[in-house]
């Protein structure tokens, strides 16, 4: 493979010259992540990320994209927030569809593949070194054991697992799981509730369980303390990432409210993680992706995550026995979404 080079603004590639090659995309409602991997599958030879709001959809990011790096390409796929239905994704937080057949046009290809997002994080499992994975129960693996994928970041994302299948080695059953309803604990979670239903008739675990939902609980909360918000805390919620700012506020033990909102998320987070593992009976295994994670290791580590991941009454001795790791590998998804491109490849050929 041709030796991989770093340019000044950020992106990757490989030094001139076209291969035959996998365009995989990493389509989320705050970034789009496209690389193109040719030879090894975990280093791809060209990657750029862009702000997805910035940019009227897709198509016109890949235009960009292959303007920049020009490659033989023999297959595409894309992994989207959103439902895949016959070839067509409306996104769930971005204004723009994704279409398979315009971007088979855009990129000359007789066909590209779409799938869900947590698809490919799921996909990804496959090209994941241990390093990559965070350990916050060690459990005993079942061999044959289904496993899932939890991913909390702008919204949150749920997938079922299974290893082993016709010409694949990974079997991905995505779901539109965190737009379940919220199920609250304790009384507190229903003041929450209460709280997010006067804006919003349906409340979700994503909207408990996101970078929004982070906020969402720190707003409830701090209404609900009758203290006023620290001048410094307002500027950061208000000029940067604000679940990022209270995340930080929180580990760093600068705001009551802030800690306390941010272990109300990661103790649900927990539950909702434990509720996927018991439908899937995922003996096999919980993975925990998502930008937010590896922002919040240290919170994870305490025991808040696990004790709320197994305290399902009758089934909690079942569940400690299940191990949970965090993805730390950002790329997870690329990564996917190129495993499974090269698998219909594989098929194709067969």
């Amino acid at each position: 493979m041709s030796a991989v080079t770093a340019t000044s603004d950020g992106s990757r590639h490989s030094a001139p010259g076209t291969l035959p090659a996998i365009l995989a995309g990493d389509v989320g409602a705050t970034h789009t992540r496209l690389a193109v991997f040719a030879g090894n599958p975990r280093e791809p030879v060209v990657f750029e990320s862009y702000a997805s709001h910035d940019h009227a959809g897709l198509d016109e990011m890949v235009r960009t994209f292959l303007a920049d790096h020009p490659n033989a390409l023999e297959a595409a796929c894309f992994g989207v927030a959103g439902p895949v239905q016959n070839g067509h994704v409306k996104t769930t937080n971005l204004a723009w569809p994704v279409d398979a057949a315009s971007l088979a046009r855009v990129l000359g290809l007789e066909s590209v593949t779409l799938i869900n997002d947590l698809a490919a994080n799921a996909y990804g499992l496959a090209e994941l070194a241990p390093d990559d994975l965070e350990p916050l129960n060690q459990g005993v693996a079942a061999p044959d054991g289904a496993c899932v994928v939890i991913s909390a970041g702008t919204g949150l994302g749920e997938a079922g697992v299974l290893f082993g299948g016709d010409g694949d080695a990974i079997r991905v059953i995505p779901t539109e799981g965190g737009h379940t309803d919220f199920g609250p604990r304790s009384e507190l979670e229903v003041e929450l509730y209460r709280f997010l239903a006067a804006a919003d008739a349906h409340v979700s675990y994503e909207r408990v369980c996101s970078g929004i939902g982070l906020l969402n609980i720190y707003r409830f909360l701090r209404r609900r303390s009758g203290t006023s918000e620290p001048a410094w805390l307002a500027a950061e919620i208000t000029h940067r990432d604000a679940s990022a700012a209270i995340s930080r506020a929180a580990l760093e033990q600068r705001d009551p409210v802030c800690t306390e909102a941010l272990d109300m998320m990661v103790s649900i987070y927990g539950a909702e993680a434990g509720n996927l593992a018991l439908k899937y009976l995922a003996t096999g295994g919980v993975y925990v992706g998502g930008g937010i994670a590896p922002q919040i290791l240290p919170k994870l580590r305490d025991g808040t995550f696990i004790r709320s991941f197994a305290a399902k009454g009758r089934f909690a001795e079942l569940l400690g026995q299940v191990p949970v790791h965090v993805i730390l590998n950002d790329d997870t998804a690329l990564l996917g979404a190129a495993h499974h491109a090269r698998a219909i490849e594989a098929r194709i050929e067969a």
